[in-house]
């Protein structure tokens, strides 16, 4: 017995070693926390206190099914009575995890306590104190760490006599060497092993039984003997004098993990070793441990990452390595695989015999969905011919010719390996096709045109005038028109500013200089209403997340006076007001601009968004659903005042355009991780105002004083790489995205001039460029005080193919199938506000 729990009080104190002890002065060597983890954990084996049944002397079995006996206690069936009993545990699943008990004892364990607690039938908590593990010994913690500190110093003297040319740089690495050296010197016999005897020979031989002390050399052999074999393994000596042995295999270095959106996902550390220190995790060199993370929620006593809700922003690279230890570090790739999200053009169409139909098929996912196409059930590849066709690399069915056995449900199916999707394209060739329009245009499918003269509604097809709302057509339910005339004005004019479309229902559009916004109906084709405003309200977003438009006014022209404002319930029919954000620091006059993500196909939330504050380094993270301020993230380290933003959700990057310095100095674009809002540094050199396209996989920075458009790619492991640069003396306005007719899963994007009378086609893809010409001079930027975008170019939806962009006194619409103009109507004075309604 003796023998027994001296290998029990050995082995609490090797776990306990020189943790928690202080070291001496000038070696410096980092604590860590004990191995030694205080829990209270009932014993789950085979007598725990809940169990099911035991056999009586009788021999007959009784029920322990519903006894509950508490811990340190278990159940069994009384022979004579046949009732099932608690009684104190015989003994406890031999498992090494020692504590301190309040009665002053040393315990095995925690089921060691309870089952102490039960046989002396009073209450022992566990105490977490190292006091008991040394219990009447004349050793102490402190008196035994000195002899070990007592063993360095002189191994230290040996190691300078002997090596003065060998310096070793890391204390550390040094602490190691002199260990390694100080069990050789132990280790007489050289058989890896020391006993009593050599402890005995060093004493002699360096006269380490003179000083006064508590504790002797032989202490080692009593404390660190870890296995309790009377000897000491280099390992132990190691634990002893808290040498950290760490290792990683070469084949784990780097890890790929993949996780579905909406999946929780652990990422599990490979380091192991001797008295390993805490592990920290890195995403993009910022360390998680210390950061109050949602989504990133638990570290657990393994070492393992947890992120909760895995999405889009989470993917890219992360890195574990031993506190301490950063050299040995292991890479974990995250990849985030997202289930296909299809819709198809058009839903339904009617042609007649011998007409070109069709049907066109839009899917994203991750990694890029395979497209197939079916014919009311069966695949069509093997019909495929001159007159049925696939192209865009299958994501359009193009039938001619088309004749009255096309008719069917065209069935378009997306897959990937995290899912499968599909969505039906209905086509019926009949002879009464004709009575259908021929473009499948309802009252959605139009532009909406805000100029002087008030407002029209375009055809793009056939450019074709819908309808003309005048200025003095009446608000619906006043007398007031929704131009009234200026005073001295001869002539009623509008004046606009931007414009938003809320899911079809309504448009939303500024009307600066009368302080208020318009709310036209799409169905209706008419002003219902008009929301006051703070003054002059210049920019408007709709956030479809929370179906609310935000709205930038800025007091005065000067822009003294900037304010938020938000109008909840957007695409309700109900009497609308506008809402203040909450201010900072009891001032709403800081904000310069605003920017919220856009929406897509596979990411339909968008939870925050961001404030920038007028000559303020830093950016003002929103909870857009309380519309409150939550968190500052400083740019002061980087002396940038934030101008322009944009995001990509593919790794969750947000890249910031900053303003120029005070000597007038460019700085690159700043990359700002969204997941820990943490700066990650420049984008290499890249200067100039952000745009993503809206699958976020490509980066379109402008710098319109170098004349220089940079591409970048951003990949679905979230890697930032450069494409290619396109240099242009276009003095870029405005920018627009469509996806590419040619291949699926690409994009191509149109740039109009603040300045000329072209705009820029270029493939995303392949860097193919071709200019549009002579569409007429722009508005003057002097004539267009309410952003940088004098020329408008918008697009037409996912599927459309139709672009518009105005000059000063006409409208232009673009084939953006066949790359040319299509048309250009005229006398559309400052029709510089424009809005794309409908699907295609």
């Amino acid at each position: 017995m003796f023998m027994w729990w001296s290998a029990v009080l050995l082995l609490g104190c090797i776990l306990l070693g020189a943790d928690g002890w202080p070291v001496k002065e000038g070696y410096d060597f980092r604590p860590y926390q004990p191995l030694v983890r205080l829990r209270h954990k009932q014993e789950k084996n085979h007598e725990s206190s809940r169990n099911k049944g035991y056999f009586g002397q009788d021999g007959h079995f009784g029920s322990c099914e519903n006894k509950y006996c508490g811990l340190g206690r278990h159940c069994v069936v009384n022979g004579k009575t046949g009732q099932a009993e608690c009684l104190c545990m015989e003994h406890c699943k031999p498992h090494y995890k020692p504590v301190c008990g309040s009665d002053g004892e040393f315990y095995e364990n925690h089921c060691e306590v309870h089952r102490a607690a039960c046989l002396k039938k009073k209450k022992i908590t566990i105490v977490h104190n190292e006091d008991c593990f040394f219990k009447g010994d004349k050793c102490k913690p402190t008196e035994y760490t000195e002899v070990k500190n007592m063993l360095l110093d002189l191994q230290n003297q040996r190691y300078i006599a002997q090596a003065k040319d060998k310096p070793v740089g890391e204390k550390m690495a040094l602490k190691k060497v002199l260990v390694d050296q100080m069990f050789n010197y132990f280790d007489s016999d050289n058989n890896g092993l020391v006993d009593t005897n050599e402890l005995s020979q060093v004493i002699k031989r360096d006269e380490l039984g003179k000083e006064p002390s508590d504790c002797s050399v032989f202490d080692l052999l009593k404390y660190d003997d870890y296995n309790s074999d009377k000897h000491l393994a280099l390992e132990e000596f190691y634990r002893a004098f808290h040498i950290v042995q760490l290792n990683l295999p070469e084949d784990q270095k780097i890890s790929t993990t993949a996780a579905t959106v909406g999946q929780s996902c652990v990422l599990s550390c490979a380091i192991q070793g001797t008295l390993r220190p805490p592990i920290i995790w890195k995403r993009n060199n910022v360390i998680l441990n210390s950061l109050d993370l949602e989504d990133i929620s638990d570290f657990g006593d393994d070492g393992s990452l947890y992120i909760t809700k895995v999405t889009t922003t989470h993917m890219g690279n992360y890195t574990c390595y031993a506190d301490g230890y950063d050299k040995l570090y292991q890479t974990h790739i995250l990849q985030v695989t997202v289930p296909p999200v299809i819709r198809v053009y058009p839903e339904s169409q009617a042609r007649e015999p011998g007409v070109t139909a069709s049907l066109r098929c839009h899917a994203e996912g991750i990694p890029n969905p395979q497209l197939g196409w079916l014919k009311n059930g069966i695949d069509i590849t093997p019909k495929l011919s001159k007159q049925l066709t696939l192209q865009a690399n299958g994501s359009e069915v193009h039938i001619s010719n088309v004749r009255y056995e096309d008719t069917g449900a065209y069935t378009c199916i997306a897959k990937n390996e995290a899912g499968v999707d599909e969505d039906i394209s209905s086509l019926f060739v009949e002879d009464s096709a004709r009575k259908t329009r021929k473009y499948c245009l309802g009252i959605g499918n139009m532009f909406y045109v805000f100029y002087e003269d008030g407002i029209k509604v375009i055809q793009p097809v056939e450019c074709e005038f819908q309808r003309h709302i005048k200025p003095s057509e009446k608000l619906l339910g006043f007398q007031a028109s929704f131009c009234p005339k200026a005073d001295g004005d001869p002539v009623q004019r509008c004046v606009w500013a931007t414009a938003v479309n809320v899911k079809d229902k309504f448009i939303y559009v500024t009307q600066p200089t009368l302080d208020r916004v318009l709310i036209v109906d799409v169905q209706s084709q008419k002003v219902v209403q008009a929301v006051s405003t703070d003054p002059v309200p210049v920019k408007l977003h709709y956030d479809k997340s929370h179906d609310q438009v935000w709205v930038l006014s800025w007091g005065n022209l000067e822009k003294n006076s900037p304010t938020l404002q938000v109008i909840t319930q957007a695409s309700g029919s109900v009497s609308h007001h506008t809402i203040h954000t909450q201010p900072v620091g009891k001032q709403f006059d800081r904000v310069d601009d605003f920017f919220i993500p856009a929406t897509t196909l596979i990411i339909t939330h968008v939870r925050f968004g961001y404030i920038l504050h007028k000559d303020d380094p830093t950016l003002q993270k929103i909870d857009l659903e309380t519309m409150s301020y939550i968190k500052t993230i400083s740019l002061k380290d980087y002396n940038c005042v934030p101008e322009s933003l944009a995001y990509t959700h593919l790794g969750g990057y947000l890249f910031i355009c900053c303003k120029p310095d005070t000597t007038g100095a460019v700085l690159p674009q700043l990359i700002v991780d969204s997941v820990t809002d943490s700066v990650i540094g420049y984008n290499g050199d890249v200067t100039g105002t952000p745009h993503i396209s809206p699958d976020g996989h490509y980066l379109l920075s402008i710098d319109d004083a170098k004349g220089l458009m940079r591409i970048q790619s951003i990949t679905v492991r979230g890697e930032i790489q450069d494409a290619f640069d396109i240099h242009t003396n276009l003095h870029i306005s405005d920018v627009a995205f469509q996806p590419s007719f040619t291949e699926a899963h690409q994009y191509n994007v149109y740039c109009s001039s603040s300045t000329q009378t072209d705009v820029l086609f270029m493939e995303l893809s392949s860097g193919k460029v071709k200019m549009v010409k002579s569409l007429k001079e722009p508005i003057k930027a002097g004539e267009w005080p309410w952003n940088s975008k004098n020329r408008l170019i918008k697009d037409s939806g996912l599927f459309g193919q139709y672009l518009m962009t105005p000059s000063k006194e006409s409208l232009f619409i673009l084939d953006g199938r066949l790359n040319k103009l299509n048309c250009e109507i005229t006398e559309v004075e400052k029709g510089n506000t424009v809005i794309w309604v409908g699907e295609a």
